[in-house]
């Protein structure tokens, strides 16, 4: 435990430094996993974000869906959610800039590479927006890095680092580009917390513009086979 707490207030330090010019907006996450079967299990989450540290909230979403393991490294996803992204100066300020329910199938592809693990996830999103339907496409590539002594059947730190990339079937086809690190503790078989960094760039879409956001996570993980 001791370990863990050095690991988490190191992660803060570095994060920080990394962030010191930056204007860091905050990005918070709480995610709930249930395993029902070998193949099946179901997730649900919640996300708050803020423009400013911890002030000027504009954005919370809400989504949940079904997972099926096709291999042990394919994992297909079926999922749906509601967004909300509010205006800019103040917290939830009305009237929204966008007002959204997507539906979306994702497909997620891990490979073991020696001591770090790959990661590939496609994500198709039906989108129902304030302004009409739209189509996303969504490709992020990942490596993680787990460490640490294994006592309870798995390391407890990981190091995370990716880059995804949003684009659609309509001009300027290009959205987004997302990069984010982190470092996880996995505290019980139960839960596990993450802080990150992330820093996005948007292209003329109605959503935070340039933005770093410092992140923190929550994950909860119940074995309903047990």
């Amino acid at each position: 435990m001791k370990k863990g707490l050095l690991f988490l207030l190191f992660s803060i330090r570095a994060v920080i430094v990394f962030a010191q010019y930056e204007s860091l907006g905050s990005w918070n996450i709480i995610n709930l996993r249930g395993t029902l079967s070998d193949k099946w299990s179901f997730f649900a989450e919640g996300q708050l974000r803020s423009l400013k540290f911890y002030d000027d909230f504009h954005y919370h979403e809400f989504k949940g869906g079904i997972n099926y393991e096709i291999k042990k490294q394919f994992r297909l996803t079926l999922a749906a959610g509601k967004y909300d992204t509010y205006k800019e100066g103040g917290d939830f300020v009305l009237p929204k800039n966008n007002d959204e329910i997507r539906l979306w199938p994702q497909l997620l592809l891990t490979q073991q590479l020696g001591k770090f693990i790959v990661e590939q996830r496609g994500r198709v999103e039906m989108r129902f927006t304030k302004s009409g339907y739209r189509n996303r496409f969504r490709y992020r590539l990942g490596l993680n890095y787990p460490f640490g002594k294994n006592t309870q059947g798995f390391k407890p730190f990981q190091l995370s680092v990716s880059n995804e990339i949003f684009f659609t079937d309509n001009e300027p086809y290009f959205e987004r580009n997302r990069f984010f690190i982190s470092a996880n503790y996995k505290i019980s078989p139960f839960f596990s917390t993450q802080l990150g960094y992330m820093r996005q760039f948007d292209y003329k879409i109605n959503d935070e513009t340039g933005r770093a956001f410092f992140l923190v996570g929550a994950y909860f993980d119940i074995d309903f086979r047990k």
